[in-house]
């Protein structure tokens, strides 16, 4: 069953950042992106995230994304919090997004930092105020400078955090205890952004994890916050080491949108594996390494 919502919880505990299903002639598969989406759900999933990086939201276009909002909405809307990406290095385009996830049926948007052309951080600021003036739905901040070049600030989040709907951060800085301390001091509500993190994040506040492996480990997550929650440290390490050769696997060494495809093709959760260029599909050795790894867990067969 999924994880409780409660106020301090505003997406939830456990969201998985989606995958976008692709026929092997390249289009959006629907029928594929629903079934996913109810699999995760069922299997534990109190939120998901559309059009991620992991999503591979800078190959889909507009009309596509809204389609896929809608249909999860329609799907599982009822049981878990959507939660869609609105990032883009031009504000007016990412305002644009949150405009079009609101109209869709989304119930929160993910505001990365603009990337690539790497703004002062007046120019993030002004960027993150802009999308989210656009909509009334509830913002969670995505804080990953290795991807985008810049890190929010702490003037900067001190000064979003006084806005009514920026409420969260999906902090994928590496940096523990920057990012309780960025907690304590907002009181924005504080999500692991790295799997192999969540826990240790777990120590300094955060409420919840917004995963990739969790596409086929989701019991061991939900499992470690339960455990966490009641005490009980010691088997939530044990959920941890239960989850590490899946987040070697996926996240270890290959690109975490190409191999987790790679691992629910080979398990049977999606009917292709396929990319949009500029990601292409991992190498034979790394399936083969995947496949074991997944056999390992008790995946496969």
């Amino acid at each position: 069953m999924p994880l409780t919502h409660d106020a301090a919880l505003p997406f939830g505990a456990l969201l998985t950042a989606m995958v976008t299903p692709f026929t092997e002639d390249g289009d959006i598969d629907i029928d594929a992106t629903v079934s996913l989406a109810r699999r995760l759900v069922d299997e534990g999933n109190d939120g998901l995230v559309l059009h991620g990086t992991t999503g591979e939201a800078p190959t889909t276009h507009a009309p596509e994304k809204f389609d896929v909002i809608r249909a999860v909405v329609a799907a599982v809307g009822d049981r878990a919090t959507i939660v869609a990406g609105a990032g883009s290095n031009d504000t007016k385009h990412a305002v644009r997004m949150a405009e079009q996830a609101a109209e869709a049926g989304a119930d929160g948007l993910l505001v990365v930092t603009p990337y690539y052309s790497r703004p002062s951080q007046a120019g993030a600021l002004e960027h993150f105020k802009a999308v989210a003036a656009s909509t009334d739905l509830p913002v969670m901040l995505y804080d990953i400078p290795g991807r985008t070049g810049l890190r929010i600030g702490p003037a900067t989040y001190d000064a979003l955090a006084a806005l009514d709907n920026v409420v969260a951060v999906k902090d994928a800085t590496g940096d523990v205890y920057t990012a309780g301390l960025t907690q304590h001091r907002t009181g924005l509500a504080l999500y692991s952004g790295d799997d192999g993190l969540y826990l240790p994040f777990l120590s300094v506040g955060a409420v919840g994890l917004v995963s990739v492996v969790a596409h086929v480990a989701t019991g061991a997550f939900v499992a470690m916050r339960q455990a966490w929650d009641a005490g009980d440290h010691a088997a939530a390490q044990a959920h941890f080491h239960r989850a590490i050769p899946l987040i070697e696997a996926i996240m270890g060494g290959g690109i975490g949108a190409v191999m987790v495809k790679e691992a629910l093709f080979a398990l049977g959760h999606l009917p292709s594996a396929a990319l949009r260029l500029p990601q292409v599909r991992a190498s034979e050795d790394e399936r083969s390494a995947l496949i074991a790894e997944l056999t390992s867990a008790g995946l496969t067969g």
